[in-house]
């Protein structure tokens, strides 16, 4: 018996979820870096600028929060929810950052630049920055894995 396009895509994956893991290092590292950013940014647009980008710096790790929430809830479900979940996850993720902006964008504690450039350094900053951590391998997804170094002697 043959496997179906249908019988794929209602596959589940059980166990643990690779993108909950990288998420959280990717939020740990937001976390470590953001007083950095928040300083930098108050230095350059004071205490509004310091405002604007910790309001940034929490919308970019809610944002990676809820995607791996998003894909790992429906990769439990089935591959074609994941798949979905993926796509119509990063429209909704874009509008809900669009929404956050466009909520305070009036606000008199806000400065638009400090702002917007907090959202697109920190977005790409630690997507950069976890692509050093990432096992790129299907057979071990996730987080790479420590490997004891084998010394010059050749013992471990």
């Amino acid at each position: 018996m043959s496997a179906t396009a249908g019988d794929a895509l209602a596959t589940r994956f059980e166990g643990p979820a690779p993108e909950v893991a990288v998420s959280n290092d990717m939020i740990k590292r937001g976390l470590v870096i953001s007083p950095i950013i928040i300083a930098i940014c108050g230095v350059i647009w004071g205490a509004y600028g310091a405002f604007s980008s910790a309001y940034a710096v929490a919308i970019v790790l809610l944002n990676f929060a809820l995607a791996a929430v998003m894909i790992a809830g429906a990769a439990r479900i089935s591959v074609g929810l994941m798949m979905a979940a993926t796509l119509f996850g990063y429209l909704i993720r874009l509008a809900l950052i669009f929404l956050a902006v466009w909520i305070v964008k009036d606000a008199s504690w806000i400065s638009l630049p400090a702002l917007g450039s907090t959202i697109i350094v920190t977005h790409l900053g630690l997507l950069f920055w976890e692509m050093k951590y990432v096992a790129l391998s299907l057979s071990q997804p996730g987080l790479k894995t420590d490997v004891p170094q084998v010394s010059r002697d050749h013992t471990i």
